[in-house]
């Protein structure tokens, strides 16, 4: 196949065309996927309040020693990744907070992870 001509009389084999594609539709897919890091405020639940072994909006027994949470609008089985001082991927598998202000619930084992005691501001990035 002969040499293609682009960007102002340059010429590029098709081998190195068909890479820039390729590398072209792998970002534009990368973006469309992942979002964005975000800082939003955690919560921790599960605890204290009694609602290890209960079940979770997804049908699943809520396990404290998982890495998963809570989130209102996120599809169940989105991974999320929440950074503070230390940074984990959760399984989004229940629905909430229910606090005004506050934008995801982590189980214990997920908050203990990145060194969260109490609610306060994380780093979420979505569909890892």
């Amino acid at each position: 196949m002969p040499p293609i001509s682009a960007l102002g009389g340059c010429s590029m084999s098709s081998h190195a065309t068909d890479y820039l594609k390729l590398s072209f539709v792998s970002a534009a897919l990368c973006l469309a996927v992942s979002s964005v890091a975000q800082a939003e405020v955690a919560s921790i639940y599960g605890g204290r309040d009694g609602l290890c072994g209960h079940r979770t909006a997804n049908g699943e027994r809520f396990s404290c020693a998982a890495m998963t949470a809570a989130h209102r609008t996120l599809p169940f089985g989105t991974l999320v990744r929440v950074c503070h001082d230390g940074c984990v991927t959760v399984r989004i598998n229940d629905r909430g907070p229910f606090v005004r202000g506050r934008h995801i619930d982590l189980s214990p084992a997920a908050a203990r992870a990145i060194g969260l005691f109490q609610t306060g501001d994380v780093t979420l990035a979505v569909g890892l």
